[in-house]
């Protein structure tokens, strides 16, 4: 599967990086496997940041808030969502969801990498990055329906929006114990090369596995 960028997007410097897990089998992580992962990473990150401080000084936390403020979001009250893991991970414990949605959180606060993880049997027809459409309506995992009103970059497909790029994706499309395969998305900024966000995507699958046993 394609997920296409329209230009007007592509112009704010926003890119993807995506890959396509075949039989999956989502189910809860092993809380023992779980807690050592995450443990493990964050004796990790917490070498790269003794406090919480130096996060906002990262080069990729950085171009992250700075394409916030260029789409009309501010960072400081509505975090990347990687930053938000990376910073949770730093203060307190990461959340248990399932195998699959763990990986990715465990991949996007090693990478601060914003990661998109959705079911591709509940996607529409070809995913688009593009901008909403005024009135659009977006239903986010845990939130209620909101309304956009602005022309923030978006991801979706024929059937409506599937993510507020690159911060909170929506129930619809959401990965649960149903999930046979799913598509990743790792979501770039001006500033954020490819190569780390094929990382990020190939840190899901190092995790996925890990949590698979």
């Amino acid at each position: 599967m394609r997920v296409l960028i329209d230009e007007s997007v592509r112009e704010l410097g926003a890119g993807l990086s995506t890959d396509i897990l075949e039989d999956v089998r989502v189910k809860s992580s092993r809380k023992e496997v779980f807690k050592a992962l995450a443990g493990d990473l964050k004796l990790e990150m917490r070498d790269r940041f003794p406090s919480l401080d130096p996060v906002r000084e990262d080069v990729t936390v950085k171009a992250l808030r700075a394409f916030y403020w260029k789409i009309g979001i501010d960072p400081t009250k509505t975090r990347p969502s990687s930053e938000a893991l990376l910073r949770r991970l730093l203060k307190k414990e990461l959340p248990m969801i399932n195998n699959l949605v763990d990986a990715g959180n465990l991949a996007s606060a090693r990478t601060i990498i914003p990661i998109g993880i959705y079911d591709l049997d509940r996607i529409e027809g070809e995913p688009v990055l593009r901008a909403a459409v005024e009135g659009e309506e977006f239903t986010g995992i845990g939130s209620r329906v909101m309304t956009l009103s602005r022309r923030v970059p978006v991801l979706a497909d024929d059937a409506g929006v599937i993510h507020l790029y690159p911060h909170r994706d929506c129930m619809r499309t959401r990965v649960t114990e149903d999930c046979r395969r799913a598509l990743l998305v790792a979501c770039g900024a001006p500033g954020i090369g490819r190569k780390l966000l094929d990382r990020a995507l190939q840190e899901v699958g190092y995790y996925f596995r890990q949590l698979m046993e």
